[in-house]
């Protein structure tokens, strides 16, 4: 008998992984986890405007619910003068209540309500009104916040995991091809970026980043994410920004790409979800991705978007 020898079909042995697939996919997975690392950013913003917001709205507040404490005071004052020469336990009796609203419904039923001071009556009624205005806002306030801190946390939970997946896919690769994916779209420093004025210091203070690590949320002083470092770097030209890719674009004038100087922030994406800063010869120094770090690039290595003059 002749011994049959069983061949295994090369289509089922394990694929080696196109490396232009993967890089498609890091890609996509890095800038997906970028987006939601930005709203997380945008979210942050927002968080600390409502955190004023509600901050203002309580001392509001905690000053409406003091002046009802001495309106109260004269209110209760001019029911003892009406009740003058009587037992100050008869007027105990009558005001008893310690709850603002039930208080002002003792005070319309008061048999001496027609002599008593009907301006400290309404007033009395206006400051209450008042505080029951003020203590609406805050809890309305208050309930914003939790619901957007429920954001914060679904972004950053997504932008974790979309990292934790192009991590895993670089890890099959070998070092060699992980290093040729990661350092595609990268270009060598220049040695000189002919920056002035503020824009000076601002490129200057990027350009030495060249190498950090890119950090979700990070603004240095060794991690960056791509508006913590365009933030940061105009920061040390005493400009300030928000930590935000898209409300950077809202941070001064636009100008068209054939009139980029250095210093300019270049943008990228739509919506936008990642900026860079422009340092001339159609380059760029932005905090890429994780797997990158902070690096020079085309200035149309990835899909450009418009550009801003701060200062």
């Amino acid at each position: 008998m002749i011994a049959t020898l069983g061949l295994v079909p090369s289509g089922s042995a394990q694929a080696k992984p196109d490396i232009d697939d993967v890089q498609a996919k890091v890609d996509r997975l890095y800038h997906e986890a970028e987006q939601a690392s930005e709203r997380y950013n945008d979210a942050r913003l927002e968080l600390k405007d409502l955190e004023a917001d509600l901050d203002s709205l309580q001392a509001d507040q905690d000053r409406q619910d003091d002046r009802l404490g001495v309106v109260r005071e004269q209110v209760q004052d001019a029911i003892v003068r009406q009740y003058e020469g009587q037992s100050l336990a008869a007027v105990g009796q009558v005001v008893v209540s310690e709850d603002s609203q039930d208080f002002l419904a003792q005070l319309s039923t008061m048999s001496a309500f027609n002599d008593m001071q009907s301006q400290l009556f309404d007033e009395y009624a206006t400051e209450l009104k008042s505080l029951d205005i003020r203590a609406d806002a805050t809890e309305r306030r208050a309930e914003d916040i939790a619901a957007l801190e429920e954001k914060l946390a679904a972004e950053k939970k997504t932008a974790e995991e979309k990292l934790a997946e192009a991590e895993a896919l670089l890890a099959d690769l070998k070092a060699e091809e992980r290093e040729d994916i990661l350092s595609r779209g990268t270009v060598r420093m220049p040695s000189d970026v002919p920056a002035s004025g503020s824009a000076a210091a601002a490129v200057a203070y990027a350009m030495a980043q060249v190498g950090d690590a890119y950090v979700y949320g990070a603004a240095g002083p060794s991690a960056f994410d791509c508006s913590g470092l365009t933030m940061m770097a105009w920061g040390a030209a005493g400009v300030g920004l928000p930590h935000s890719s898209s409300a950077q674009y809202s941070s001064g004038p636009h100008v068209a790409a054939s009139d980029l100087q250095p210093g300019d922030l270049v943008f990228y994406y739509s919506p936008i979800s990642h900026v860079g800063m422009y340092i001339g010869n159609g380059l760029i120094v932005h905090a890429a991705n994780p797997g990158t770090g902070v690096v020079v690039s085309g200035l149309y290595s990835m899909p450009y978007v418009g550009a801003v003059r701060p200062g």
